[in-house]
C-alpha cells in the first residue's frame, strides 16, 4: 500500500487518541470509563456504514445506497422483530444482501457506473420505508433486546460495539489472508487490467455490493434496537460521516487502495473526535468543522502535487549528499 494509505490512518488515529486523553487539561474533569464506552457507542454507530463504504471505494466504487439500506435494515428489523430480535435482524440483513446484490449485478453485468445506480437505489429505499412506517417513526417494544445490545462488557464494550469490531475483524482476515484484498485493490487501480490477468471483476463486485448491502442493514437494525425506534428517514449525515471515516481510514476516492485495518482506525478517529466535542461542551457544529480540518489534512497528503514536491525535495537532498 502507499504511504498515504498507511499514514493517514494511523496518525489520525493518534492525535484524536492523544487529544481524547487531553481533554481533562481543558475541563478539569478525570476520563471515566463510560466516556470509553460512549465514544464505542458512537463508533458501533457509523462504523458498519464506514466499512460498507470503504470496501466499496477500495475497488473504486461509492455506494450511496448504503443509507437507504440503513433505513430499511432498520425498519424491518423493528416490523418483524416485535417478538423476536434474531428474526428481525435476519430478515433485515437477508432484504440488504439482496438490494446489494441486485445493483451490484447492474454495476457488474450491464457496465454502469455505480453512483447512479446506488443514488437511484438510494431514493428508492427511503421511499420503501416510508411506504413500510406511514411516514412516521415507528416504535420498537422488545425492551429486552433493547436493553441487550446496549449493554456493558467489559465495562466499556456492549454487544453493538462488539460485533461492529468484529466485521472489521473478519473484513481484514479475507481480505488480507485470501487473494480477494489484492484483486479488490487492483479493479480499483485498473479494471481493464485486472480483467487480462485474468481478475473475475463482475463476480468480485457483485460480492462486494452485497457485502456492502448486509453491513448496511446490519447497522440499521442494531441502531434501531439500540433506539427503541425505526426512523424512516436517517439522513445524509450519516453517510458524510462515514465518508469521512472512509477517508481518514486511508482509502483513495480514486479507489486501488485501502485495508479493513485502516477503515477501523478511521472509523475509531471520528467516534473519539465526536466524544471530544461532547466531554468539552463545544457547540455540535464544532465537530462539522473538526472533520472538514481533518479532510483537509487527508486532501493534503494524498494530493499528487504535494507527492511530487516532496520527491522533488528527497532527490535535491539526495544529489547534495552524493556529492
Amino acid at each position: 500500500m502507499t504511504r498515504p494509505g498507511r499514514l493517514v490512518p494511523a496518525a489520525a488515529l493518534v492525535l484524536v487518541v492523544i487529544a481524547f486523553l487531553l481533554t481533562p487539561v481543558g475541563t478539569g474533569v478525570p476520563l471515566a470509563t463510560f466516556d470509553v464506552y460512549n465514544a464505542l457507542q458512537g463508533f458501533a454507530q457509523i462504523g458498519l456504514l464506514a466499512l460498507a463504504i470503504g470496501l466499496t471505494m477500495i475497488a473504486g466504487e461509492f455506494d450511496l445506497s448504503v443509507v437507504g439500506t440503513y433505513a430499511v435494515g432498520g425498519m424491518i428489523a423493528v416490523l418483524t422483530g416485535q417478538s423476536s430480535a434474531l428474526l428481525g435482524l435476519l430478515l433485515a440483513v437477508l432484504a440488504g444482501a439482496a438490494v446489494g446484490t441486485l445493483q451490484g449485478g447492474l454495476i457488474a453485468w450491464l457496465r454502469i457506473p455505480s453512483l447512479p445506480v446506488t443514488l437511484a437505489v438510494y431514493i428508492a429505499l427511503l421511499g420503501v420505508a416510508y411506504a413500510m412506517s406511514g411516514g412516521l417513526s415507528v416504535t420498537y417494544k422488545n425492551q429486552d433486546a433493547t436493553l441487550w445490545v446496549d449493554r456493558t462488557v467489559a465495562g466499556v464494550f456492549s454487544p453493538r460495539s462488539l460485533i461492529t469490531l468484529a466485521a472489521f475483524a473478519l473484513a481484514a482476515l479475507l481480505l488480507g489472508r485470501t487473494r480477494l484484498g489484492a484483486e479488490l485493490r487492483a479493479i480499483g487501480g485498473d479494471r481493464r487490467a485486472s480483467r487480462v490477468a485474468g481478475v473475475r471483476v463482475d463476480r468480485r463486485l457483485v460480492l462486494l455490493f452485497t457485502t456492502s448491502g448486509t453491513l448496511a442493514a446490519l447497522g440499521g437494525a442494531l441502531l434501531s434496537f439500540s433506539f427503541a425506534s425505526a426512523n424512516p428517514d436517517p439522513g445524509l449525515r450519516p453517510l458524510l460521516i462515514a465518508a469521512v471515516a472512509a477517508l481518514l481510514g486511508g482509502v483513495s476516492l480514486a479507489g486501488g487502495r485501502g485495508t479493513p485495518l485502516g477503515l477501523l482506525a478511521g472509523a475509531l478517529a471520528v467516534a473519539l473526535l465526536a466524544q471530544i466535542v461532547t466531554l468539552t461542551y463545544l457547540p455540535d457544529y464544532s465537530t462539522q468543522l473538526f472533520y472538514a480540518a481533518l479532510l483537509a489534512v487527508v486532501v493534503a497528503v494524498d494530493s499528487p502535487g504535494l507527492r511530487r514536491v516532496v520527491d522533488r525535495i528527497r532527490a535535491r537532498a539526495g544529489r547534495v549528499e552524493a556529492r
